[in-house]
């Protein structure tokens, strides 16, 4: 399963690893497009295909999703950021150690999903706990929360492939130029890129809040039961590529 993820993410990402080694001499842009590239790698695959589920599923059912999903991308910056000076400041071997733990941080990303799509399915809910973007106003800082920790949990889990394209590759970018501090911010918004172009969407054709406003509750609980089970599948393909990997 793991092979059959990164022939997918070969066949996207290598004109765009070309593109972004081309553009090197701007790096930001560089950082951004790397950042694209490791959003096509398959530890970040399915985390992205959760959270456009996640986020999809709200936007249609109240409104655009705009805040969660800028959480979660806050919670991406947190973790490459702080990798990012981490590495700047005690250096490369670093490296060594860290990849002695993202394996198995990896593994959470699975259970998670599984764990969001459970929820949505309606088996069990939370009362006084982060509920991953789908919350009622009262806990909206709570929701804001879950929406930070779940960019941040699916951000730890490195596979080969970020690793090398965010230490091997965009890290010596960064430590060559005096604001290389900011590039990891560039590369976590390219990361996110599949799930700002879905709620873009969304926005653009104005499809937010539209299965309640026009259809009534009933189609939004059908549709949260569909991204519930989508997330059921998504997280039980990624354990059973990751756990088995």
């Amino acid at each position: 399963m793991y092979q059959f993820f990164s022939e997918i993410s070969n066949l996207i990402s290598r004109p765009l690893i070309n593109m972004g080694l081309q553009t090197m001499g701007i790096p930001m842009l560089s950082a951004f497009i790397l950042g694209i590239v490791g959003a096509a790698a398959p530890c970040q695959f399915t985390g992205n295909l959760g959270a456009i589920t996640v986020y999809g599923n709200q936007s249609l059912q109240r409104s655009v999703a705009w805040q969660g999903v800028f959480f979660f991308i806050l919670g991406k910056i947190a973790v490459f950021s702080g990798l990012g000076l981490l590495i700047w400041f005690v250096g490369n071997e670093v490296n060594e150690t860290l990849m002695l733990y993202f394996p198995w941080i990896r593994k959470v990303v699975g259970p998670t999903l599984i764990i969001i799509g459970l929820f949505m399915l309606g088996f069990f809910t939370f009362s006084k706990a982060i509920s991953f973007g789908i919350f009622p106003e009262k806990f909206k800082v709570k929701g804001n929360l879950g929406a930070f920790l779940m960019g941040a949990s699916f951000t730890l889990g490195f596979c080969p492939t970020m690793f090398t394209l965010f230490f091997v590759t965009l890290m010596p970018m960064a430590t060559a130029v005096p604001y290389g501090a900011i590039l990891p911010v560039f590369f976590a918004v390219g990361t996110s890129l599949p799930v700002l172009l879905a709620i873009f969407f969304i926005w653009y054709f104005e499809l937010g809040g539209k299965f309640v406003k026009k259809s009534g509750r009933k189609l939004g609980a059908v549709v949260q039961k569909i991204a519930g089970v989508l997330l059921l599948v998504l997280g039980i393909l990624d354990t059973i590529t990751y756990w088995g990997y």
